[in-house]
């Protein structure tokens, strides 16, 4: 009972990016119109797939997926962000601030797993095109999403829990534009051990399996490519995959870069660069990435301005 009203008192402060006095302003503007460009493209694709029939395909059904993800995630970190700017030393309490980290974790576990599934999604479109309605039946992909919004949302709960259930009683400033696992853990004064190889377990779990799965769907994917013999067979069956790899190497890309980094380059501000790489630059690139260069996309775009 004592720990449960620690933790309903308990209240953090994010700093936010007020080590950087001279940028408030063009801070909070440019990411007000990446957080809309993101929001509005993220929406256009669930509306144009929805509106189209012609797009009622497995490959499109995953897409709306994933913009989906991408609008969560966005909202889960923007608006709180947006507002840190006008409210210095803004206060988060406990559970709010588990409720974001909950959702962020939720949300990138979601999007590693849904690039692995449209990965295998190509694989079967392309080394296995007779078959592709058979196997990527209306009830297998109802499955596949269910199963990745499923074990999205379920991973980060472990980790949550064991948060939420350590002591923090010395300084409470989060050296941070959202509540990040980890400046979160660094201001606990009992031990996180338990947590840490908790979240490196199911962490690695995460990351590792879909990606292993999503390079051998393309090493496949790319050794059919190899084996047609026109030059235009081949480049018709690449462009059907180009933009879900763009976006693959984008997401794997921009969280190596701030993960995987030599301890020397790493400083708090920094790594608040860093982070912005994946929480806002990749899903207001994703759309950017499928609308230029999907054929079928670009087309039903038109028809719906049309129509307007």
């Amino acid at each position: 009972m004592e720990n449960d009203n620690q933790t309903a008192t308990i209240e953090f402060i994010l700093e936010g990016f007020f080590d950087f006095p001279q940028l408030q302003v063009p801070l909070f503007f440019a990411f007000l119109m990446i957080y809309l460009l993101s929001l509005t493209g993220n929406l256009l694709i669930v509306a144009i797939v929805y509106s189209s029939t012609k797009l009622h395909t497995p490959m499109y059904f995953f897409l709306t997926n994933l913009s989906f993800v991408d609008i969560t995630y966005t909202t889960t970190i923007f608006p709180p962000m947006l507002a840190h700017f006008f409210l210095e030393g803004t206060h988060v309490s406990l559970p709010e601030c588990l409720l974001q980290t909950y959702f962020f974790m939720a949300m990138v576990a979601s999007e590693l797993i849904l690039l692995a599934v449209m990965a295998y999604d190509r694989y079967v479109a392309i080394c296995n095109p007779l078959r592709y309605m058979v196997i990527m039946n209306q009830a297998m992909c109802i499955r596949m999403s269910v199963g990745t919004w499923a074990l999205g949302l379920a991973t980060p709960i472990s980790h949550t829990i064991g948060v939420s259930q350590l002591s923090f009683c010395e300084s409470h400033i989060i050296n941070h534009f959202f509540c990040d696992l980890t400046a979160l853990m660094k201001l606990s004064c009992t031990s996180t051990r338990s947590v840490e190889t908790m979240t490196y377990i199911i962490g690695a779990f995460i990351a590792i399996v879909p990606f292993v799965l999503t390079v051998t769907s393309y090493i496949n994917i790319i050794s059919a490519i190899l084996k047609i013999r026109s030059t235009s067979g081949r480049r018709k069956a690449f462009s059907t995959c180009a933009s879900h790899l763009t976006v693959v190497i984008l997401f794997y890309g921009s969280i190596c870069s701030t993960y995987i980094r030599p301890t020397s380059t790493y400083s708090v501000k920094s790594n608040k660069l860093w982070s912005l790489s994946y929480i806002a630059v990749t899903p207001l690139c994703n759309p950017l990435i499928y609308s230029l260069k999907n054929a079928e996309l670009k087309s039903a775009l038109r028809k719906n301005k049309n129509r307007a």
